[in-house]
């Protein structure tokens, strides 16, 4: 019985679509992630003198503040993905289910 219901799943083509579009949508945030966190990265590595630049008369220097935008930043990433993974995703795997389920 479990061994049907995961076939019909598998061959439903909403299950095929669901897959896709969270494996590429899962991708790209994955890479544009990347892309901001190996970049501060890649400037601390061969531009120290650009973070390390000071902000007015202080101790703080440029790098903080962007250091704690690559945080914000990851932050409001996850929260994107879930909630499409909420709304989206979960409704299509919802509708799966309740066909493979007939």
């Amino acid at each position: 019985m479990q061994n049907d219901m995961v076939t019909r799943i598998v061959a439903n083509p909403k299950y095929q679509q669901l897959v896709s579009t969270r494996s590429s949508y899962g991708w790209i945030l994955t890479a544009i992630m990347m892309i901001v966190y190996y970049g501060y990265i890649a400037i601390i590595a061969f531009n120290k003198g650009l973070f390390a630049q000071r902000l007015g008369e202080g101790v703080m220097t440029v790098g903080i503040p962007v250091g704690f935008g690559v945080i914000v930043f990851t932050i409001i990433i996850t929260g994107i993905y879930v909630r499409r993974a909420n709304s989206e995703f979960d409704a299509l795997t919802q509708e799966i289910v309740k066909e493979s389920s007939k």
